[in-house]
């Protein structure tokens, strides 16, 4: 479902966060077995843009 992705960037004090919001059905896939996906995906994040930025993700029936 890949129509249902939104990606938004919050930016803190501190850090930014990207926050990935993808369909109920497709959460599985995006973090991975035992979280491999979301976890090199965080790791690609961090290289690209350094320590200050996380990755969360999150259903999109969740509140927004």
């Amino acid at each position: 479902n890949s129509e249902d992705v939104i990606v938004k960037e919050n930016t803190h004090r501190r850090d930014t966060a990207l926050v990935v919001r993808v369909h109920p059905e497709d959460i599985g896939k995006v973090i991975g077995r035992n979280g491999r996906t979301a976890k090199a995906l965080r790791t690609v994040v961090s290289a690209i843009a350094g320590r200050s930025v996380r990755v969360d993700l999150i259903e999109a029936d969740e509140v927004r």
